[in-house]
């Protein structure tokens, strides 16, 4: 009832784990699929060990909402293939995020990556405090890096999209014509959160990328409007904590969906999120959780009267 395939990946549950959220080990991403996670994402990895931001780098600003500025971060792809090799004893289907500085080197840690066992790439191309976010916000850069790689890799190619953008259907579009066999819809949005007292930025590193609840319904937009024009899958991605906002983002038209913030009250959040989808599908009479995809688009808006 709640498998999914994406792209050729089997997932039982359409949940997936969200880059950079307890992405970085075996035993942790481990724990989110012993909860229910279809599949996991992983850290963004580059091509070399780095520290990322000073903290403070991740605050709560609100009930469920977070700014995040941890700059990327991560141990490397080099060192990374081990924890790579660890889960795929365990056959959990692995989504490795990479990023780089040059198409070269994202085809490097990507295919690095693939040589290790993963299930399929996500590009980071949206972060919106690293200098990787000018990529994702250019449709000629966009679909350049997608084609570059696509022609390389043999395991599904994902793409990350940046919400702050004018268009976001036209970065998506160029990211299809390259060859990609998916979105990610969306990343965190660029905000800044002011101390009055001290007078400067919360963050150390100034701005950040808003995450959780208050992004939820742009996150809901986005797909929508993705699904009315995208032939290939959309991954739903923004302040999911409960089982409404699955269906919600199904209805608008996604494939399957990515939680990372709320994972800060517990991965078994997961575990009851799958349930309640169930119960919702069953007693709505539905064999699988496919058949409510993009259901939403059949709600026809009230038209204005004319008036003589």
């Amino acid at each position: 009832m709640l498998e999914v395939n994406l792209s050729g990946l089997k997932l039982k549950s359409p949940i997936i784990l969200a880059s950079g959220i307890l992405g970085v080990s075996f035993s942790s991403m481990k724990r989110v699929i012993d909860a229910g996670a279809g599949a996991v994402t992983t850290k963004s990895i580059g091509p070399k060990p780095r520290k990322g931001y000073k903290n403070p780098s991740i605050i709560e600003i609100y009930p469920g909402t977070f700014m995040n500025s941890v700059g990327l971060g991560n141990p490397g792809i080099d060192d990374f293939v081990s924890e790579i090799n660890e889960i795929k004893k365990y056959n959990i289907p692995l989504i490795v995020s990479v990023f780089g500085d040059t198409k070269e080197v994202y085809l490097d840690v990507a295919t690095k990556a693939e040589n290790a066992g993963a299930d399929a790439i996500e590009i980071n191309i949206s972060c919106p405090h690293a200098e990787i976010s000018c990529i994702g916000i250019d449709k000629a850069l966009t679909f350049e890096i997608v084609k570059f790689l696509k022609n390389k890799l043999t395991i599904p190619l994902f793409v990350k999209l940046n919400p702050n953008v004018t268009n976001i259907v036209e970065i998506a579009l160029a990211a299809e014509k390259g060859g990609a066999d998916g979105v990610v819809a969306i990343n965190t949005l660029s905000a800044l959160k002011i101390d009055v007292n001290t007078k400067r930025p919360i963050l150390s590193h100034g701005s950040g990328g808003l995450s959780g609840k208050a992004i939820h319904p742009i996150a809901v937009k986005k797909v929508f409007d993705l699904y009315n024009t995208l032939k290939i899958p959309i991954i739903g991605c923004g302040g999911i904590d409960s089982w409404q906002d699955v269906v919600e983002f199904f209805l608008a038209g996604a494939s399957a969906v990515q939680i990372g913030t709320a994972l800060y009250n517990g991965v078994e959040i997961l575990t009851d999120i799958n349930r309640g989808i169930t119960y919702y599908l069953k007693n709505n009479k539905f064999n699988s959780i496919n058949d409510i995809k993009g259901l939403a688009h059949q709600f026809k808006t009230q038209k204005v009267p004319d008036f003589d």
